[in-house]
């Protein structure tokens, strides 16, 4: 699962979205499993980046590198006249044409996650918003290769990306974590792990 959030994010940047050093990249859900990581590759680019997130989160975004950090409780950032040249929603909670009203002159909005309303809208209405003007719109499903993930190891090796860790859950509990992860609690990844099998007790020896 790491591997496909972790290709996602950096073939959404990278293939899809360009990216360059020095651009202002804008981040939407950047606390969670997916954002996080996001905000990290965008950083090893050479990015100027900014995290939406909520309150709670806010430090978070920073501690991962974020040079500016939007508090979504606080304020909307597609009415604050901003711009930017890339923006990845890794929670799509914004409409298509409020994300192209963020975007600068030649941005591209990159779809990455959000509810099933919020994805369909840009499967449907990406190819024909694109043709128009100069911004650019897509939705895409990430291509698990080996260069990509290598690449990613050696982010990781290198520290330029680290997971961020919410909670741990034994396999056995598996059903809470995912309720924790439905109601949208997380700050990270949630880890579920597998509890080491027990041995079993050996036999006496014949005769003893």
């Amino acid at each position: 699962m790491d591997e496909y959030v972790g290709s996602a994010k950096f073939q959404g940047l990278r293939d899809k979205g360009r990216i360059q050093q020095r651009q202002r990249v804008l981040v939407d859900g950047a606390s969670g499993g997916v954002g996080t990581f996001a905000v990290q590759i965008a950083k090893s680019f050479g990015a100027e980046v900014t995290a939406v997130c909520s309150t709670r989160n806010v430090e978070t975004a920073r501690s991962i590198g974020a040079d500016h950090v939007i508090d979504y409780t606080r304020e909307d950032f597609t009415r604050s006249g901003q711009r930017y040249d890339l923006i990845l929603g890794a929670n799509a909670y914004h409409s298509i044409f409020d994300y192209r009203r963020a975007l600068s002159r030649d941005g591209i909005y990159v779809v990455v996650g959000g509810g099933l309303a919020r994805i369909f809208q840009a499967m449907i209405l990406a190819p024909l918003l694109s043709l128009i003007g100069t911004k650019k719109t897509c939705f895409f499903i990430a291509n698990i290769n080996r260069k990509d993930l290598v690449f990613l190891k050696e982010l990781l090796e290198a520290g330029k990306v680290v997971p961020v860790i919410d909670r741990r859950y034994p396999l056995s509990d598996a059903a809470e974590a995912l309720r924790y992860l439905e109601e949208r609690h997380a700050q990270g990844k949630i880890v579920l792990t597998i509890e080491p099998a027990v041995k079993p007790l050996e036999s006496p020896a014949p005769g003893r």
